[in-house]
């Protein structure tokens, strides 16, 4: 009835001028005025009929880009393992538009946003079994990537995916340990190959082999590709498939807690979170967000959001006062100009030494870089460069390895944040005892980009499945956290 009430209002005709007397100029100005008027009565009728039952219209204006006031599932972090967990929650939806989901990013730039800092690289040479089986379920993803996030009317998606591999080297002390690894990986499925010195240096000239007692190459699904590509499709597709974007920071919470026997005369306050606080860039101004559930994927700064809930706050020796593990780490990017450097099949190579580096682009550039020893970190507080470290630590490894990089320049050089995980620099995945509806998706420590595709579908599969169905990522629980069981990986960059 409403709606043929509403189809059934006349469209607006403004009377005939009584005066013929009027200038052409103004009979162009009534004409105007009444194709303007017309124009906002159509809107109105339009508008109207939204706001039956079940419309999400308000006749009030919002303040533009305020996020919703309620929202099923609120996941806190707009880089690339954020938007890769919305995606694949709404892909798995069992009824379309039956899950509002709200992705918050504080920094609506990304100029300090780890996915676009990083340095693109997607490896299944691990130690570990399930970083092995993440790598090689993102690799697949990536490959076949148009058929996951190409949206309709858009140009496909573009990742400049360079398949040249990971090339590891490993020193006499190390080499047992690269041929454990090596087995792990095949028996995982991944294509690897291992290389004798001077099948080394046959494959690959420019390299000084001087040290090296075996040497890994990964012959399938590595290599690197375009952060910045991979981050706009999710983003792109998980939007048009009705995810809410929000610009803003996540200030606090508004929770429940219950009080919960974990042992004999043993108690912990378990919180549920009711209201997440997104406060707006430069403004006081903030929205309570209802929500059902919290996704963290806040990379560095995830830490800090759990801190928002009292984790690690209690009492040193009970559950509440363990921290969560995760802190932002600073990494250096120098890019390097050599015209005389390895060349187009330069593989991403990783030096027992520390050292990386790969090819960027064509024209004889290469990015390179190295972690600082743990009593070296660098100050986190800003993304400034230390060009001394350059100089002083990764030049002479680096030239020591590639003896052509002994001439080259500095073009340029960034820095970037990991999520590092202090415990065993290995990711972390799941709920939090403490918070009964908050899942964690943090502490990669520098692989959280290329296992993003997998990490996203293992998350969404925990929310809407209960438990995981392609990858098992049980390893990576929070239990090891309060356990104090680290899960070790021997092939971290």
């Amino acid at each position: 009835m409403w709606r043929k009430l509403l189809a059934s209002v006349p469209a607006f005709r403004a009377p005939k001028a009584p005066c013929r007397s009027f200038k052409s100029s103004s009979r162009r100005a009534e004409k105007d005025f009444n194709k303007e008027l017309e124009a906002q009565f159509r809107a109105f009728r339009e508008k109207a009929a939204a706001a039956l039952p079940g419309s999400d219209w308000s006749p009030f204006e919002l303040t533009p880009g305020l996020p919703p006031e309620r929202a099923d599932v609120v996941i806190v972090g707009g880089g690339v393992v954020g938007w890769s967990i919305a995606y694949w929650l709404k892909k798995k939806e069992r009824v379309r538009d039956g899950l509002r989901v709200l992705v918050v990013e504080k920094d609506p730039t990304y100029s300090q946003a780890s996915t676009v800092l990083s340095c693109g690289g997607i490896r299944q040479q691990f130690s570990l079994k399930e970083n092995i089986q993440l790598s090689m379920t993102s690799a697949d993803f990536l490959k076949n990537i148009n058929n996951h996030l190409w949206v309709v009317n858009e140009d496909p998606v573009d990742l400049q995916f360079n398949h040249s591999g990971y090339l590891f080297l490993a020193s006499e002390k190390s080499a047992h340990i690269m041929e454990e690894n090596y087995h792990t990986q095949r028996h995982a499925g991944a294509k690897v190959a291992l290389l004798s010195p001077s099948q080394l240096k046959e494959r690959y000239p420019w390299i000084n082999t001087e040290g090296v007692a075996l040497a890994s190459l990964g012959l399938e699904n590595e290599g690197w590709f375009d952060p910045w590509s991979l981050l706009n499709a999710l983003r792109r597709k998980a939007m048009s498939m009705g995810v809410y974007q929000c610009f803003g920071e996540v200030t606090g919470f508004r929770c429940s807690s219950n009080v919960a026997e974990i042992a004999d005369d043993d108690f912990v306050d378990v919180k549920r979170i009711k209201y997440v606080n997104v406060q707006m860039p430069n403004s006081l101004e903030y929205q309570p967000v209802e929500t059902a559930i919290v996704v963290n994927a806040a990379g560095a700064n995830s830490g800090k959001i759990a801190t928002m809930l009292g984790i690690g706050l209690g009492p040193k020796e009970s559950i509440s006062g363990i921290p969560f593990p995760v802190e932002p780490r600073k990494r250096f990017v120098y890019v390097v100009h050599c015209p005389d450097g390895p060349g187009l099949d330069t593989p991403f190579l990783i030096d027992y030494s520390g050292v990386y580096c790969r090819r960027e682009g064509l024209g004889g550039n290469y990015i390179t870089g190295m972690s600082p020893e743990e009593t070296e970190e660098p100050d986190v507080s800003n993304l400034d460069v230390d060009h001394d470290f350059f100089q002083e630590k990764v030049w002479p490894r680096l030239a020591n390895r590639i003896p052509a990089f002994e001439q080259l320049k500095v073009s340029s050089a960034w820095a970037g944040f990991y999520d590092y995980n202090t415990l065993d620099q290995n990711g972390i995945v799941g709920m939090h005892p403490l918070v009964s509806n908050m899942y964690f998706a943090t502490g990669f420590s520098g692989h959280g980009l290329q296992q993003s595709p997998a990490v996203g579908l293992a998350v969404a599969e925990l929310i809407l499945d209960g438990g995981y169905k392609t990858v098992n990522l049980s390893a990576f629980d929070l239990k090891r956290i309060f356990l104090r069981e680290p899960i070790l990986e021997s092939n971290i960059v």
